[in-house]
């Protein structure tokens, strides 16, 4: 079983390396520090599974997983407390709480081998990560994959957001990005007090709104700082009242 090994702390990935040594048939065939090398990793060596840490800073692990084309099996490592770890438990995905014996981690290795069919056939890992994205209270970065590179967009870079079927592109100053979201996904996790949907089609950063204008009898339209004009449904006039105070 090759296997791969995600995190960032060099103590964590050295305990874990050397209980995994000891364990037959399992070859590690790489370590990175970081998301980004991760997915490099992952792409380049093909794992049967990676030990996955989920706080990382630049990309934490669910980041990460989403940005895969297709999943290989995975055990989470983590700090988490109790509560989160009966998410885990309830969608069947597997993980290591730090910290962990060597024979919590058979158990675990024992259990990937089990598995049948391939994890992107397995619906409870990408559950799993919805769900625990929902849970988050708000994001202040977006990832996202445009061709073999990964783009971090933090809040402070978009401009607004359009709803494009089952997908969501972001527009930034240096081009537009497409991300599989909900439009709900990002009026709920996007910072209230600097984003506003205004159009069932439409979320703006406040700030970045130049003028609202008058289009037709009941109807209007706002004008950002880069020239672009955007729709304002009824509701979106409303919030953007009462977010500006006029």
């Amino acid at each position: 079983m090759k296997v791969i090994v995600i995190d960032d702390e060099p103590l964590a990935r050295s305990l874990l390396k050397k209980y995994l040594s000891e364990i037959e048939g399992i070859e590690i065939v790489g370590e990175y520090e970081n998301g980004f090398e991760g997915l490099k990793g992952i792409a380049k060596l093909k794992p049967d599974l990676i030990f996955l840490d989920i706080q990382m800073p630049k990309l934490n692990g669910f980041e990460m997983l989403e940005l895969l084309d297709e999943l290989p099996h995975v055990i989470f490592v983590t700090a988490y407390d109790q509560y989160a770890v009966k998410a885990f438990e309830r969608n069947a995905i597997d993980y290591l709480l730090k910290p962990f014996s060597p024979d919590r981690l058979n158990a675990s290795i024992n259990k990937v081998k089990e598995l049948t069919g391939k994890p992107t056939e397995m619906p409870e890992l990408k559950e799993f990560i919805r769900e625990h994205e929902e849970q988050e209270e708000t994001i202040d970065r977006i990832a996202v994959k445009t061709g073999t590179k990964i783009k971090i967009i933090y809040n402070d870079e978009v401009e607004y957001l359009e709803a494009q079927d089952d997908y969501v592109m972001i527009y930034t100053s240096e081009g537009k990005y497409l991300k599989q979201k909900t439009m709900k996904f990002f009026e709920t996790h996007l910072p209230a007090q600097s984003f506003i949907r205004v159009h069932r089609s439409y979320i703006v950063r406040i700030d970045f709104v130049s003028q609202i204008e008058l289009y037709e009898k009941d109807s209007y339209i706002i004008k950002l700082k880069n020239n672009q004009t955007i729709p304002v449904s009824k509701a979106g006039y409303n919030r953007l009242r009462n977010a500006l105070n006029f």
